[in-house]
């Protein structure tokens, strides 16, 4: 029995690993993992969830990694039916040689269909594409109290749109039906305009979103005066033709485990500004593969080790579109006054296109997230002060990355929290879902 945790490492409570291969083994699974847990568990994928999320109260969860079969698949209509196990970089290397992609990906590859749909995940083509839950046409759920059941927008549809963005409380989910988007090419034709401060950023957005169906841009967090906010601005498309080749398996990974966080506020400062100034021109137009475009990250293996043994702690928020500019402003504002900032500020439009989830995160606004080395009372002030400046603009956290907001912040930001717990299997509960209902 193995032992896991999240992504980010933090909040540190190891989870002993009770692994299912096929749906027939979910009922007695579920039974042990119970009793010797306290009575409850939690369907657990590849732990890709940077907080709490992920972790079953108990300390006990139900691995589901080695259900990831293809079911059925139509080539013609770009239909499947996958187990839940399965991630989205075996969904890819599946669909990609028949002319198909993921409609909506989040940032790495490695995430599984459960864990895409427990998190109702997004990526760089919100304003186009919406969340992955629109996508979804059926999900096959096992619950404690009632067994294998099914649910789609006509067949169980409360139960449906709880399970999309329901962070995986509604039950184990055993099997994913979802469209795929056709594509002609592997590629994607990226332009990235460097752009100089925040005002500039918002300028760029309003002018090429709509030219572009994937948009983001990485920020200089550290950066202050006249430069706060500057970064690269990046969009793409994908190419119109060309081979249907899918990324090679890449073996590199972060050779050690530091005692000690490597980002800090030296390596921070220096990484930004090089990074700032490797593209010299202002506007760069390139042919790139998938692989790098969508998910830069995963080039390097468990680079979540570079933050140390502490962990480090994502905050991730979504601002309405009226008071955007000036929220983003004043976090960022906070961010560099308290020097130890992230090396991977990622920040990016969301557009008004509703999900059929019941705790989906994104809205019509701007997305901002900072990564962040774990240090205990450091980052509660400054989070105690993001928050302050979240909370007053009316936006929100992204429960998948979070470790520390409080349950009235939470229960304000998703106020259809209370109709997800009335259709929660009675045999699971998180520590993120504990912290988060439990206001007294």
């Amino acid at each position: 029995m193995s032992t896991l945790g999240s992504w980010g490492r933090y909040p540190r409570h190891p989870q002993k690993a009770h692994p299912i291969a096929w749906p027939f083994d979910v009922a007695g699974t579920l039974s042990r993992a119970r009793s010797q847990g306290s009575g409850t568990t939690l369907g657990y994928g590849r732990g890709r969830s940077y907080g709490d999320s992920c972790l079953a109260e108990s300390g006990h969860v139900i691995a589901v990694a080695g259900m990831d079969r293809l079911i059925e698949a139509d080539w013609q209509t770009g239909v499947v039916l996958l187990q839940a196990g399965m991630t989205l970089n075996g969904l890819i290397g599946l669909a990609l040689p028949h002319g198909w992609f993921l409609p909506v990906t989040p940032g790495t590859k490695f995430v599984t269909l459960g864990g895409a749909v427990a998190n109702d995940v997004h990526g760089k083509n919100h304003h186009v594409m919406g969340t992955f839950g629109r996508h979804v046409r059926r999900i096959v759920l096992y619950r404690s109290d009632a067994g294998i059941c099914e649910c789609s927008p006509s067949v169980n549809q409360e139960l449906f749109s709880a399970t999309i963005g329901g962070l995986g409380l509604t039950g184990i989910v055993l099997a994913v039906e979802i469209q795929l988007r056709a594509v002609r090419s592997s590629d994607i034709e990226q332009t990235s305009i460097k752009f100089g401060n925040l005002d500039e950023f918002f300028a760029l957005s309003a002018q090429f979103d709509s030219k572009f169906e994937y948009t983001v841009s990485w920020v200089d967090c550290l950066a202050s005066g006249a430069n706060a906010g500057r970064g690269h601005y990046i969009g793409g498309n994908h190419a119109a033709g060309g081979e249907l080749e899918v990324a090679g398996v890449n073996h590199k990974r972060v050779p050690i485990d530091p005692p000690f966080s490597l980002v800090n506020a030296l390596t921070l400062r220096l990484f930004n500004t090089l990074y700032y100034q490797r593209q010299q021109r202002k506007v760069v137009e390139t042919r790139v593969n998938y692989d790098p475009f969508f998910y830069p990250l995963d080039k390097l293996l468990q680079w979540n080790r570079i933050y140390g043994r502490a962990g480090f702690q994502q905050y991730q928020c979504v601002i309405p579109p009226d008071v955007g500019r000036d929220a983003v402003a004043a976090i960022l504002q906070e961010t560099a006054r308290n020097g130890a900032g992230s090396f991977l500020a990622v920040l990016k439009q969301c557009a008004d296109i509703e999900s059929p989830g019941l705790l989906s995160f994104p809205k019509a606004g701007v997305s901002l997230a900072l990564d962040f080395a774990q240090h205990d009372a450091l980052n509660a002030r400054l989070f105690t002060r993001l928050d302050a400046v979240v909370h007053e603009a009316g936006g929100r956290l992204y429960p998948a990355k979070d470790a520390h907001m409080s349950a009235q912040h939470f229960q304000a930001a998703y106020p259809a929290w209370a109709q997800l717990e009335s259709l929660r299997d009675p045999s699971l509960m998180s520590r993120f879902w504990r912290r988060v209902t439990v206001t007294s």
